[in-house]
């Protein structure tokens, strides 16, 4: 095992634990808010750990590339079901929110 094998293998490990700690934030948290925070956060650093260490793994630009656009999508996607989240639970409990 070379050097870039144990760097990819790290990078994918610790976006696993970052996935399992998000995941259990989500478990454990007691309201929609704090919940969104930690899965979101956990999640978006988690996907580009995993997408670093495939790109280290597979040593294509290309490919590297196409990981970049996937995390990008990615942290787009989580950012606006977020904020689409979060505002329909303040307009649920805020009656002023309310359209």
């Amino acid at each position: 095992m070379n050097l870039q094998e144990v760097v990819a293998t790290a990078l994918l490990l610790s976006g696993c634990f970052f996935y399992i700690a998000g995941t259990v934030g989500l478990l454990r948290f007691p309201d929609v808010f704090s919940r969104l925070h930690a899965l979101t956060k956990a999640d978006n650093l988690g996907l580009f750990l995993v997408c670093g260490g495939l790109a280290l793994q597979q040593g294509s630009p290309r490919i590297a590339g196409l990981l970049l656009v996937i995390w990008l999508l990615g942290l787009l996607a989580a950012t606006v079901s977020c904020h689409l989240i979060a505002r329909r639970a303040l307009q649920m409990t805020d009656p002023e929110q309310r359209p």
